[in-house]
């Protein structure tokens, strides 16, 4: 599929890249897309919580009475969970909450989630972004002359540039990542994807890019 390349005013420039049917113009399948964002998330759990159980807590364990005659209930010692300052029953532990997704099936979520992108007109590619030095305003204006300013966007590009990444950093809905570090979360999670010229590029010359 072919996209008009816009320059940073969001003119068409009467250039077009060639994006492979095979990334932008699949069937997306909506499953997979589901489990590599659960991945990601379940990844980002930190999985720390913990209590301590009756065999944990303080406390001696002496019986407090004895089994029958007092017309009390069965207590046994003061670590009982039923009293306070006694173990939790069934609590929190350590655990980790991150699984394995097969490498095809990961590849497969990027290339549906970029499909869905190309298919609803969320995708954009624009001329390279250059700055001379750190600018907020001047990103901004960028995105407003893209019609962007107000949605979630990403920026994808070939390589990491400071200048570039310093001056987007404090605009709460925008963010840039690496074509090499894209990821399905990524994605989805935003409202626009923007590819610079060079980006779109690279996915013209090596399909297999999406995959690294």
């Amino acid at each position: 599929m072919q996209v008009e390349v816009l320059n940073i005013k969001g003119q068409k420039t009467g250039r077009k890249v060639e994006l492979p049917d095979e990334v932008f113009g699949a069937e997306p399948n909506d499953h997979v897309i589901y489990l590599a964002v659960k991945q990601y998330l379940a990844a980002q759990r930190q999985g720390t919580n913990k209590v301590k159980t009756r065999a944990e807590v303080q406390g001696a364990s002496r019986k407090l009475h004895r089994q029958k005659g007092t017309g009390g209930s069965r207590k046994g010692n003061i670590r009982n969970p039923l009293y306070k300052g006694g173990g939790t029953i069934f609590g929190p532990k350590p655990r980790d909450y991150s699984f394995k997704l097969n490498r095809k099936v990961k590849d497969l979520a990027k290339i549906s989630a970029l499909s869905h992108k190309a298919k609803s007109g969320a995708l954009f590619v624009v001329e390279e972004l250059t700055f001379d030095k750190p600018k907020t305003s001047q990103f901004f204006d960028v995105m407003t002359q893209l019609n962007v300013s107000d949605k979630k966007t990403l920026f994808i590009l070939p390589e990491y540039n400071d200048n570039l990444y310093m001056s987007l950093r404090n605009i709460p809905n925008a963010a840039s990542t690496l074509l090499s570090d894209i990821n399905t979360y990524d994605i989805v999670n935003a409202e626009i994807l923007v590819l610079t010229e060079g980006a779109a590029k690279i996915f013209s010359e090596e399909e297999t890019a999406v995959g690294a």
